[in-house]
């Protein structure tokens, strides 16, 4: 029989190691969230400049392949609601984002988004966003999840500074395990500035720098701020058929535990329209995680395709 000392430690030492265990899971679907998960509104680096906030028209079959819309043409109504829902598959080489004890599974990730973006001014519009995504791996079926996103917030572009393209957003963000049992939310304001650069007539690349700083979350130890720049690159291959590369570069500093982790992530995408509302694409997403705590640190490749359906009204 253990003394009641020695029982006592080892009570106290299981618990910590549990309370760590589940630190760095909640963690780490954060990430995984984060890896995966569609953008709310617009993905990041993507070219997202609509033509209405320039004066142009909509495109349509008469235009080139991602030529410069004339603006004698005549605009088509705005359409402010934009109603998306997707269907990515991918295999995943790290399920768990660890260092060591790595494991590979599929994962299937729908996502249901509707957007609604009123014009306030000729160049200023509002921003309301919903996403909810849902996570179901194929055999780790103990890592499935759920994610929502409620945002609200507005977007400037400003054409005479080079397109120019400005956000301020508020971001509600709750993960749940698949029986909708929440185990993180977290509220944030996020600004990015963003600014396109046009090449020829279907080549365009993005730059920009994201910050995300988190008002408040629970539980409090994964709570952190993102850093971020990036760069997406497309190129318009023909009128249906496209691709993209995005990097992106983040800082995440935690509150708690003295953390600071550098992200790395690589997404190429290939993308195939057959009309203007389905889209097909190939996905490949890489990620680095380097951490000054070397327990979080990690690799993950992922690898699929998925099919989108979107419609504006």
């Amino acid at each position: 029989m253990l003394r009641p000392a020695l029982f006592y430690g080892l009570l106290a030492t299981t618990t910590i190691f549990a309370a760590k265990a589940a630190v760095a899971q909640t963690s780490q679907a954060v990430d995984r969230s984060q890896i995966l998960r569609i953008e709310p509104g617009t993905r990041v680096g993507a070219p997202s400049l609509p033509d209405q906030a320039l004066g142009y028209a909509a495109p349509s079959e008469n235009d080139a392949d991602l030529g410069v819309q004339a603006i004698l043409k005549r605009q088509e109504q705005y359409r402010p609601f934009t109603f998306t829902l997707s269907a990515p598959f991918l295999y995943t080489t790290n399920v768990a984002l660890t260092k060591n004890g790595v494991v590979g599974d599929g994962v299937f990730s729908p996502a249901l988004t509707l957007a609604y973006q009123p014009r306030i001014a000729k160049t200023l519009y509002g921003e309301f966003i919903v996403v909810q995504q849902l996570f179901y791996y194929d055999s780790q079926t103990d890592f499935n999840f759920t994610s929502f996103d409620a945002i609200a917030g507005v977007v400037w572009y400003i054409p005479q500074y080079h397109n120019l393209i400005l956000r301020l957003r508020y971001d509600f963000n709750r993960l749940t395990n698949d029986e909708f049992d929440e185990f993180f939310q977290n509220h944030s304001v996020i600004a990015i500035a963003e600014m396109p650069f046009q090449f020829a007539q279907a080549m365009q690349l993005n730059l920009g720098a994201l910050a995300n700083i988190s008002i408040s979350s629970s539980p409090q130890s994964p709570r952190r701020n993102d850093f971020e720049v990036y760069a997406g690159y497309a190129v318009q291959l023909s009128r249906s058929f496209s691709v993209d590369a995005v990097g992106r570069f983040i800082v995440k500093d935690y509150y708690k535990g003295d953390r600071t982790d550098i992200n790395e992530i690589l997404a190429l995408t290939a993308n195939y329209r057959p009309n203007s509302w389905l889209t097909l694409s190939a996905i490949a997403t890489f990620s680095w995680n380097q951490s000054n705590h070397g327990i979080f640190d990690y690799k993950v490749a992922d690898v699929g395709g998925g099919v989108a359906a979107t419609l504006k009204f």
